[in-house]
């Protein structure tokens, strides 16, 4: 019996230009399992934000969902007979954001409105899916605040008047608001120092056991998921390299390219030599090499 929150089948994203098709996502097949953080890891321009966004139903043209099914029939039941994601119609999904389905964007701490009070901007995220009312929803956002760390009086300030990491605490609540199955971070802790970036990945872990969501990770950066993520999804030129949990991952990697950027992490506890680094760069989506595509930087191809 499949118990899997999300089922991803061979999802395909392409951007149409006049040079031609740039294949940045080309057949991705993975699970996501319910209780479950999973990181989603690799370069920068291997496709894991694309891929997320066409979760999402994000994309837009040029960008097209060519061929693929997401398929989660415990998220849609109620909203819809049909459980492929990719399928529903627009007002559909519509009723399935923020309550089922919530969303950390990349750059979230920029992605505030900057005239609005943090009170009001989560009160209409939670209205428009809700039918409580203003005072109730009022007091859902100071018990949001303080469970993502923040003062109850954050609520009554406006954007420039936090840090970057108060920020990205506000984001992680407005996510949270309608208390969703599934929760998308890309790039979580981007731009932020090492303590804040500690202090938001805590934060997730504790929304995982406290709400018994599942949680989706994005992020270029290992150590990231070292310490976060349950099992751990490893991107190349737009397809999956290696899928296994993060022991396995960091304890025995398979593939080259997960051992290049296990590699690249610097130690505290070895002597200190030169960082290693893969050599070359990501190949052009428009031009995807042959075989496995990691093999024209691949040290034993």
């Amino acid at each position: 019996m499949d118990t899997s929150l999300l089922e991803i089948r061979d999802v395909r994203v392409h951007y149409h230009s006049v040079r031609g098709d740039y294949r940045v996502v080309d057949g991705v097949s993975f699970s996501v399992h319910p209780n479950e953080i999973l990181g989603i890891a690799g370069e920068s321009g291997c496709g894991k934000s694309t891929l997320v966004e066409a979760l999402l139903r994000l994309i837009v043209p040029p960008g097209t969902v060519d061929t693929g099914q997401v398929l989660a029939p415990a998220l849609t039941a109620g909203t819809s007979d049909k459980s492929d994601l990719l399928s529903l119609s627009e007002e559909e999904f519509r009723q399935l954001r923020w309550k089922n389905i919530s969303y950390i964007p990349q750059g979230s701490m920029n992605a505030l409105n900057p005239v609005m009070k943090i009170e009001d901007q989560i009160i209409d995220a939670i209205l428009t899916h809700d039918t409580i009312t203003r005072a109730k929803a009022q007091r859902r956002v100071g018990e949001l605040l303080q469970t993502v760390g923040l003062s109850q009086h954050v609520a009554k300030l406006y954007p420039h008047e936090l840090s970057g990491g108060m920020k990205q605490r506000v984001a992680i609540a407005a996510s949270i608001a309608l208390q969703p199955d599934l929760i998308i971070a890309d790039e979580p802790t981007t731009a932020l120092d090492v303590t804040i970036q500690k202090m938001i990945l805590q934060t997730l872990k504790r929304l995982k056991q406290a709400l018994g969501c599942t949680i989706i990770v994005v992020s270029h950066d290992m150590p990231v998921h070292a310490q976060i993520a349950d099992r751990l999804v490893i991107m190349y030129a737009g397809r999956v390299m290696e899928i296994g949990s993060v022991y396995d991952i960091f304890g025995e990697p398979l593939h080259p390219y997960t051992r290049g950027l296990i590699a690249t992490i610097p130690s505290i506890a070895k002597e200190r030599k030169r960082l290693a680094g893969i050599p070359g760069a990501s190949p052009s989506p428009l031009a995807w090499p042959g075989g496995c595509r990691f093999h024209p930087r691949c040290s034993i191809a």
